[in-house]
């Protein structure tokens, strides 16, 4: 079962009926064959950005807590290497939560990450390669 990064816009998505990209992100994770992974700061981002809807982020935390996700571990090191990726890109500019989605790419060998943003076709991975949406791709866009 493949490992696939999951940014915040999809998970924000998926329970805000109101997204634009609701029934998109839905459909997508219903025929998902693996598991998610995330990092701590996105959840962070999802329930600031579900702020609208105590509800709508207690759904998000329990689906979360009965292991929908998995969330990677992040060290002090994660942090350096997360600072010098927001130095980096800082004229994109690069949020905590993509700067430890593409730590944990680097330290990982999970290299797909479901996004609705275009900012991942910008970063790069420590060969220079670069996080890929699932195959067949996923264009949320």
């Amino acid at each position: 079962m493949p490992s696939t990064l999951v940014d915040s816009g999809p998970l924000i998505a998926l329970f805000d009926g109101t997204d634009r990209h609701h029934v998109r992100v839905k459909s997508f994770l219903k025929g998902f064959k693996g598991s998610l992974v995330t990092t701590w700061p996105v959840l962070t981002e999802v329930c600031h950005l579900l702020d609208f809807s105590t509800d709508c982020q207690l759904d998000f935390l329990r689906w979360v807590q009965r292991g929908a996700l998995t969330i990677a571990d992040l060290d002090c090191a994660a942090l350096d290497r997360m600072i010098g990726l927001v130095e980096k890109y800082r004229d994109r500019p690069m949020d905590l939560a993509d700067a430890s989605l593409v730590v944990v790419a680097h330290t990982t060998d999970v290299h797909h990450v479901v996004s609705i943003d275009s900012d991942f076709d910008i970063y790069r991975l420590l060969d220079g390669g670069k996080l890929r949406n699932p195959s067949p791709p996923v264009n949320f866009l």
